[in-house]
């Protein structure tokens, strides 16, 4: 029987440890950025699937991600929405602020003004397209990582930014006392497990396919698109891996298969799926912003029925 390990509480630390095997909770969602039908930032609308969120079994938040439209979001938007989501959620949650930009100098600023905001942590990505190598990489992670008093996690999704941060650079990172943790989203387990031998850093994983594969060898848990719409569904996997029924642990990771398939992997990006997930289930969401584009109607109509398919099967 698996034994079920230490988690923190729902809380939002200060500061967590570089030690904490899960600083800021096991289940977290990647929020999308909700705005308005004329593509305003909708703050209402964020408190309300925040609430959502966080009754529906999320530890965390993170907020101006990939999923959030960081790219087409301003500075100013980003620091409102930490604002109003720690106003709806209070002490309930963590919230971890997306700062990664292609520009140190920005990245740094964008820290400080999160933890102005009220954030428990930021999370950022390599500098994208301008591909640095790897000590350059360490470089601008260790700048940021003293740029502000809050831990910060590590985004590794080569995929998007064009440079991976290759696990001796996890190890070497892994010693500044603020860098405690890692969104992985580099499909390589191999790689991922050199540093989780290595290192205390906590490891989320990004790709929900991988929720119970990375919890099984070590992980913290997960920061998830799909949980977007589905905030307990992720969840089931993991406390079930917990009590010890790693059948059930299955059970619930093999049931979310078919939505996660349809959301990240239609070949639209989960921000566009999610957006149109949620408001076809009336919740906070509206456009996306360019250069993104709207699914069209056939997209969503599968979205909602595998959607209710799932739910259903629960």
């Amino acid at each position: 029987m698996t034994t079920p390990r230490p988690h923190s509480s729902r809380p939002a630390p200060s500061g967590p440890a570089p030690s904490d095997p899960a600083p800021f909770g096991r289940a977290l969602c990647a929020m999308i950025t909700p705005f308005t039908p004329e593509g305003a930032l909708d703050l209402d609308g964020a408190q309300r699937l925040a609430d959502r969120l966080v009754t529906g079994g999320c530890d965390g938040l993170v907020l101006s991600g990939t999923t959030g439209e960081s790219p087409t979001t301003s500075d100013t938007e980003k620091a409102e929405l930490v604002r109003a989501v720690r106003a709806a959620a209070g002490d309930r949650v963590h919230i971890v602020a997306g700062v990664g930009t292609a520009d140190t100098r920005h990245s740094a600023e964008l820290a400080l003004a999160a933890e102005k905001a009220g954030a428990d942590g930021l999370l950022a990505v390599t500098p994208y397209y301008s591909r640095p190598p790897q000590d350059a990489v360490e470089a601008h992670f260790r700048e940021l990582a003293d740029a502000s008093d809050l831990p910060l996690v590590l985004y590794d999704i080569p995929g998007r930014t064009g440079t991976r941060i290759e696990p001796e650079t996890m190890i070497r990172l892994a010693g500044h006392p603020r860098i405690v943790a890692v969104k992985d989203c580099a499909y390589d387990l191999l790689g991922t497990q050199k540093v989780l031998a290595e290192t205390e850093l906590a490891y989320y994983t990004g790709c929900d396919e991988y929720v119970l594969a990375l919890y099984a060898i070590g992980g913290s848990g997960y920061i998830s698109t799909v949980a977007n719409v589905t905030p307990g569904h992720f969840r089931a996997v993991i406390d079930a891996f917990d009590s010890g029924d790693t059948a059930e642990a299955a059970r619930c990771q093999q049931l979310t298969i078919p939505l996660t398939e349809l959301m990240m992997g239609s070949g639209l990006p989960g921000t566009v799926t999610a957006k149109a997930l949620l408001g076809r289930l009336g919740l906070p969401a509206g456009p996306v912003r360019s250069p993104l584009r709207p699914a069209g109607r056939e997209t969503a109509d599968g979205l909602v029925a595998a959607y209710r398919r799932l739910v259903s099967a629960r």
